[in-house]
């Protein structure tokens, strides 16, 4: 099992324990809470993403074929749901990130229970890691 596949599974497996949405908003929003804070030096209009209603900073770094992200939000659920892809996608080959669709996004229901804008963003933030992966050497 692929290190994305094994970390997708265990994404689901944790939000399949909530009974309702109203607890897995309360989950997303409790590990948007955890996510580390963000070093200012790092919110500058080059980090912010375009596409997402709540503002939305991404820092990526590459190490050899791996990418780390730092990343967070002014908003608490969309900080949630960076927790949920840092969690996927952070210190992951890039090869791994392009040849794996973010299958977890329907598995946990995200795709039916996001407002139209914040599913938007959320397609902004994968679309942004997919290209960060696609700009790795070697990668595709």
């Amino acid at each position: 099992m692929s290190e994305i596949a094994a970390a997708e599974r265990e994404v689901i497996d944790e939000f399949s324990v909530f009974d309702n949405w109203m607890e897995r908003y309360e989950y997303l929003i409790d590990l948007g809470r955890r996510l580390p804070a963000l070093p200012e030096s790092y919110k500058t209009d080059d980090n912010l993403l375009r596409g997402c209603q709540s503002r939305v900073w991404l820092q990526t770094r590459i190490e050899g074929e791996r990418l780390h992200f730092l990343a967070n939000s002014d908003s608490a659920i969309v900080a949630g749901l960076i927790a949920v892809l840092m969690r996927v996608y952070d210190g992951r080959r890039a090869a791994e990130i392009l040849a794996t669709p973010p299958t977890f996004v329907a598995a946990i229901g995200l795709d039916a229970h996001l407002s139209p804008t914040r599913s938007n963003g959320l397609r902004a933030m994968l679309q942004a890691i997919n290209r960060a992966a696609a700009a790795v050497p070697g990668a595709s």
